[in-house]
């Protein structure tokens, strides 16, 4: 697989192993992107490694002799639940969305440019010179496109981690694969592992302004381990993206 298509397909899908590397710093781009926490929140910790439907497994099985266990366990799964239900409201509530992104490569490189999301499974990624490379989902397939060689790469939509973001209708609740829902004062978060046959497991993590819920970023682990992290500003959802700029030439 060619390093590009495993960063635009596989990372712009919406995550890595716990957390981010501390030298991804997008706070270094621009003081508008703030820097991932190191490390998740003490209190939302288990509860989040366990997942929404595990933790409340545990909370139902703690030991009756441990009432403060169970306090803490089911106001953890409250919290929980009450950060899926703020992330699934502000996700079902736009159609579509523009906006700037800056995207971090597993080997540092920086890049940017904007994009374009008409829901559902419609994307744009312009990236701006000298990057040559464009990608698109027109529903169906993802293609990554060598806009000077007038090649491309086409995978399915189904098998990329791209589709979570651009369902239509988003709920994490009964996404069997979110294996982590957590929130500190900064960053409301969401984890979702998926195993692709052949290839192995891959990682979403997606962030959200903890008050407004607003998407800031996300960062995709690939099955090798490498990450890209990309990070959004400037989102529009009042405008309508042109329906042409999603299409995918076949021939």
């Amino acid at each position: 697989m060619r390093p590009m298509f495993r960063i635009c397909a596989a990372a712009l899908l919406l995550l890595p192993a716990v957390f981010l590397p501390a030298g991804l710093a997008l706070a270094e781009v621009s003081p508008s992107f703030v820097p991932v926490p190191p490390k998740k929140p003490a209190a939302l910790m288990r509860t989040a490694q366990a997942g929404p439907a595990a933790a409340s497994a545990a909370a139902t099985a703690a030991p009756a002799a441990n009432p403060d266990i169970q306090v803490a366990a089911a106001a953890n799964q409250r919290a929980a639940n009450e950060t899926v239900q703020r992330i699934n409201d502000y996700f079902n509530s736009f159609k579509t969305m523009i906006g700037d992104f800056v995207q971090v490569d597993p080997n540092g490189d920086r890049q940017q440019g904007q994009f374009y999301i008409l829901k559902p499974g419609r994307v744009l990624f312009e990236y701006e010179a000298p990057s040559r490379i464009e990608l698109v989902a027109d529903g169906r397939s993802v293609a990554v496109r060598d806009k000077k060689l007038k090649t491309q790469d086409i995978s399915p939509l189904s098998a990329t981690p791209l589709r979570f973001l651009l369902s239509e209708n988003f709920n994490l609740a009964r996404n069997a694969n979110v294996t982590g829902v957590y929130q500190d004062d900064i960053f409301a978060t969401v984890v979702i592992e998926e195993k692709q046959p052949m290839v192995g497991t891959y990682r979403l993590m997606i962030m959200f302004d903890a008050k407004t819920m607003q998407l800031k970023q996300w960062t995709v682990t690939d099955p090798q381990g490498y990450d890209t992290t990309v990070a959004v500003s400037n989102l529009d959802t009042s405008q309508r993206p042109d329906p042409m700029l999603f299409v995918i030439n076949r021939n």
